[in-house]
């Protein structure tokens, strides 16, 4: 079988705004700038946001997944001021995760695994 990819896209009225926040705060590349519409790449991890005056897609939430509890709390240090949660475990998924939202006001999670997982994508 063929590689196969995906990308989830949101609309957005903020597409500039968008671009500094997941560059500068989150860390992520771009992966490719199609004007209206960028898509950002961290890992294995794309996503993008196409400008759209109309229509908005806040719905969703938007998960970055870590290797260890200390990187979440780094994450969590960093990130204070737009936290919604502190980080705490998550029994039932078996995580370690706290919330936040982005400029927009996408709920963003960041999370490890508190067992094994592949890490091989």
């Amino acid at each position: 079988m063929e590689k196969v990819g995906g990308i989830i896209f949101f609309r957005t009225r903020m597409l500039q705004t968008l671009k500094d926040f997941y560059l500068n705060r989150m860390g992520m590349d771009i992966w490719l700038d199609q004007g209206g519409c960028i898509i950002f790449r961290m890992s294995n991890f794309l996503f993008g946001f196409c400008e759209q005056q109309e229509k908005l897609t806040t719905g969703g939430m938007i998960t970055f997944f870590y290797p260890t509890r200390d990187d979440v709390d780094r994450a969590y240090d960093d990130l204070l001021d737009i936290a919604t949660s502190k980080p705490e475990e998550n029994i039932p998924y078996k995580i370690y995760q706290f919330f936040a939202v982005d400029p927009e006001g996408r709920e963003l999670e960041f999370q490890t695994f508190l067992h094994p997982i592949d890490w091989k994508f």
